[in-house]
C-alpha cells in the first residue's frame, strides 16, 4: 500500500511582509494578494502589524476586526503587561508559536474566501504615555502561524522605515515593498534593500544602549539567525504609460527590478472611501501575475 505524497506549494510555510511609504499602497497589496494566494489553493494568514491604519479588515469584507494578539500575549509593557519594544529587550516573545486551528475564535477575522486575518494592536486607544508601538512590532517579529496545510503569512507592516529599524525584516522570508510614483517610495525601496543586504552580510546590529551582556548577546542572535532571503518591488497607483516608464527608468537606476505593476483604479480608491471589500476587477490579473513571480523566485531561490 503506497502513501501518497502530498506536493507543497512553493510558499507553504513562507512570512512575506509588505513595506511601504504612507499612501503607496501596501495594505491594498496586501488583501489583493491574499486574496490571489487563497485562489492558488493556500491558506493565508493575514497579519495586520500596522498599529494606526483601521481599515484592512474592512478590506476583506469583514464586518469588524477581530480582538488584538496584544490582548492574547497580556498586554504592552506600558499598560502593565509584558510585551516589550525589540530595541530595549531584543529576547524572544513567550508563546509567539500560534496554532490557527486552536486559537480562540475572539483573535480570527474570516472573510468570504476563508482568509484568516488575525491583528496585533492598535495604539490610538491606549491613552497619554502609551503611544509607542514596538511592542506590536515584537509580536510582529516573533509571531510564527501554524496548523493548517500549505499555510502562508502575509504581514502588513505600518508605513515608513520604524519596523525595518526595529529587526522585524529579520525573521521574514521575503520583504515585498510596494513603490509609487515618488522620489520617497523609491529611497525607502533602496534603503531597505540595503538593510536587507547589510542583514545577510551579518552586520551586527546597535547593542550599546543595551546594559546587559544577555541582551546584547539576544540582539545579536536576532541578526545573525536572520532568515530573510531577500526584497522584491512592486510598482503600485500607476496612472498611465508615461508614469510608468519614468519610474521604471529611476528604479533602473537603482538596479531596482519590480516583480510586477498595479496600475492606478478608481474603484480601489472608492472602496477605501466607502469602507467596503475590494470587488473584482482587472487588478486581480495585474496581482496574479506577481503571486506567480512570488512562487518562481521562492522556487528559484529553493534550488540555489
Amino acid at each position: 500500500m503506497f502513501t501518497e505524497i502530498r506536493k507543497v506549494k512553493p510558499l507553504t510555510s513562507k512570512r512575506i511582509g509588505v513595506f511601504g511609504k504612507g499612501g503607496a499602497g501596501k495594505t491594498t497589496l496586501t488583501v489583493l494578494l491574499a486574496r490571489s494566494l487563497q485562489r492558488r489553493g493556500y491558506q493565508v494568514v493575514l497579519v495586520d502589524a500596522d498599529s494606526t491604519n483601521l481599515g484592512l479588515y474592512s478590506a476583506l469584507g469583514i464586518d469588524q476586526a477581530p480582538e488584538p494578539l496584544m490582548d492574547f500575549f497580556g498586554g504592552m509593557v506600558f499598560q502593565g503587561g509584558k510585551v516589550t519594544c525589540p530595541v530595549d529587550d531584543p529576547t524572544p516573545l513567550d508563546g509567539a508559536v500560534i496554532d490557527i486551528s486552536t486559537l480562540s475564535s475572539r483573535f480570527i477575522g474570516n472573510d468570504q474566501e476563508g482568509i484568516h486575518l488575525l491583528t496585533l494592536g492598535k495604539i490610538g486607544d491606549k491613552g497619554p504615555g502609551a503611544g509607542c508601538d514596538g511592542p506590536i512590532s515584537k509580536i510582529a517579529r516573533d509571531i510564527i502561524i501554524i496548523g493548517e496545510n500549505d499555510l502562508v503569512t502575509l504581514i502588513d507592516f505600518k508605513a515608513g522605515f520604524e519596523d525595518s529599524a526595529r529587526g522585524v525584516i529579520t525573521s521574514l522570508d521575503w520583504a515585498l515593498v510596494v513603490i509609487d510614483p515618488t522620489v520617497a517610495a523609491i529611497e525607502m525601496a533602496s534603503s531597505l534593500r540595503d538593510m536587507v543586504r547589510q542583514i545577510q552580510e551579518k552586520k551586527l546590529p546597535a547593542t550599546s544602549h543595551l546594559d546587559s551582556p544577555k541582551l546584547v548577546e539576544w540582539a545579536i542572535n536576532v541578526f545573525q539567525n536572520a532568515t530573510i532571503k531577500g526584497v522584491l518591488f512592486v510598482i503600485n497607483r500607476v496612472p498611465n504609460k508615461n508614469i510608468e516608464v519614468q519610474l521604471r527608468e529611476k528604479l533602473a537606476r537603482k538596479n531596482i527590478q519590480p516583480i510586477g505593476i498595479i496600475n492606478e483604479y478608481p474603484e480601489i480608491s472608492l472602496a477605501w472611501l466607502e469602507g467596503t471589500g475590494f470587488g473584482k476587477g482587472e487588478y486581480d490579473q495585474e496581482v496574479e501575475r506577481i503571486a506567480n513571480e512570488l512562487e518562481v523566485v521562492e522556487t528559484q531561490t529553493g534550488e540555489l
